[in-house]
This record gives structure tokens, C-alpha cells and sequence, in this order.
């Protein structure tokens, strides 16, 4: 790889000042938030950066084992099961995604001019992809110590969540009971394509209780779900 610009360094400083570690192969940060776009796009101008998917790769795992670890050392009364669904909500894109936003990561990526244009900076695949490509880089860079020192604390906040039943697994499953349970029926779905992605009503009864807008189909009726959910466990609350 090619030397770093100074663009490039006040970028990576920026972002540590911000994690509260200082990598010793600076590079390694740099390639973590290299988007495939960018790389490309350098390569075609006789650059040789290295795109950060072999470091989302690593990266997937060494979060998958923060967050096992945490579990199993901290929540003994844990079971197998419901260890298994806490780590797959945790590691999961949104989750993630969440993390990156926190530290403003979007800030930070680099992108192709094409990627930029289309909202790359706050797509949730490429923000929690880049957050495991962070994780591979602090394993590298400092160990699994220096993963936990600056990961650990985000992740707990969810894992607690999760543990406690704050934060539900499956809005769209926990919908239908509640409005099996209260209202006798089954929630519809009505969603329309539109320049912003889809937008999606959750209608029970002939009353809409939840409007989600995503990039997708599956993510607007399940924000959607979300909404209805709390707008339904808040009112019996009251």
C-alpha cells in the first residue's frame, strides 16, 4: 500500500481522538474504512488500496467473541438459548450500525464519488460492516484487550438491554401476539415503494398504530412493527 496523504492521517487522528486509541500501524485504520468503492476507484488511478471486506470478515468474529465472552463471564444465569439470541441481536447490522452512528463513524469512510452520492455515509450495511472492520483492525493493532477497552462499553449497553427484555428480539412476532392478545386479530401491512425506499403502515382494526420508512421492504414494516409495539405497551402503562 501506498503512503498515506495528510487528508488521509487528519482523518485517522480525528476518528482516534474520538475511540480513545492510537493505532500503531496507522494503515490498518486506514484500510478499515476503505469502502470497496473507494479502493476501486484508486486502483483505476494506479493507487493500490486495499477495500476493508478481509477486515469485516475478521472483524465479524472478534465482535461475535466480545459479546459470547461478556455473556458467559457476566450472566451465569444465562441459558445456551437465550445467550444465543442476545449475541445475534448485538452483532446483528442494526445494532451495529447503531454503534457506528454513536462515534460518528459515517464521518470517516472513505468513498467511491458514486457511493457518496447515493448516502453511503449513513447506510446501515455499510456502517456496521466498516464497525467490523474496526474491530478486525484494534485485534490486530493492539490485541483482543484493546478491542474490549474500546468496544466493550457500546456493546454492553445492548447486551443489558437485551438481558433485561428493554429491547425486544423481533418486533413483527411480539406485534402479532400483542394484538392476538388484545385486539383478537393479526396486524396487516400496507407498504408502497418510493424515492426514499419504502414506507409501511402496520394497521390493526382499521387503525394505523406504526409508520416505518426504510431502504428496504423487511427493515420499514419492521420499524413500522417497533412503533406499534411501544405506541400499544406504552398505552396499557398508562
Amino acid at each position: 500500500m501506498e503512503e498515506l496523504r495528510n487528508g488521509e492521517r487528519a482523518v485517522l487522528k480525528e476518528l482516534e481522538r474520538i475511540i480513545e486509541y492510537e493505532f500503531t500501524d496507522k494503515k490498518l485504520l486506514f484500510t478499515a474504512l476503505c469502502h470497496t468503492s473507494y479502493a476501486n476507484e484508486m486502483n483505476q488511478i494506479n493507487r493500490a488500496i486495499e477495500s476493508n471486506e478481509r477486515l469485516e470478515f475478521l472483524g465479524d468474529a472478534v465482535i461475535e467473541l466480545l459479546v459470547c465472552e461478556t455473556l458467559y463471564k457476566e450472566f451465569p444465569e444465562s441459558s445456551e438459548g437465550e445467550m444465543s439470541q442476545v449475541k445475534s441481536a448485538v452483532a446483528s447490522e442494526e445494532t451495529l450500525s447503531e454503534i457506528a452512528k454513536k462515534i460518528r463513524l459515517g464521518h470517516f469512510l472513505f468513498l467511491g464519488k458514486g457511493e457518496e452520492k447515493t448516502g453511503g455515509r449513513t447506510r446501515n450495511s455499510i456502517l456496521a460492516d466498516t464497525l467490523e472492520a474496526i474491530a478486525a483492525a484494534l485485534y490486530l493493532d493492539g490485541g483482543f484487550q484493546t478491542v474490549k477497552n474500546v468496544l466493550k462499553k457500546y456493546l454492553d449497553n445492548y447486551i443489558l438491554d437485551y438481558i433485561s427484555g428493554k429491547k425486544i428480539f423481533d418486533y413483527k412476532t411480539k406485534l402479532q401476539e400483542l394484538t392476538q392478545e388484545l385486539f383478537k386479530c393479526l396486524p396487516k401491512y400496507k407498504t408502497v415503494e418510493n424515492q426514499r425506499g419504502f414506507t409501511s403502515q402496520v394497521i390493526i382494526n382499521g387503525t394505523v398504530y406504526g409508520i416505518g420508512q426504510g431502504i428496504s421492504k423487511k427493515e420499514a414494516e419492521k420499524i413500522a412493527a417497533e412503533k406499534a409495539v411501544k405506541l400499544i405497551l406504552n398505552s396499557r402503562e398508562v
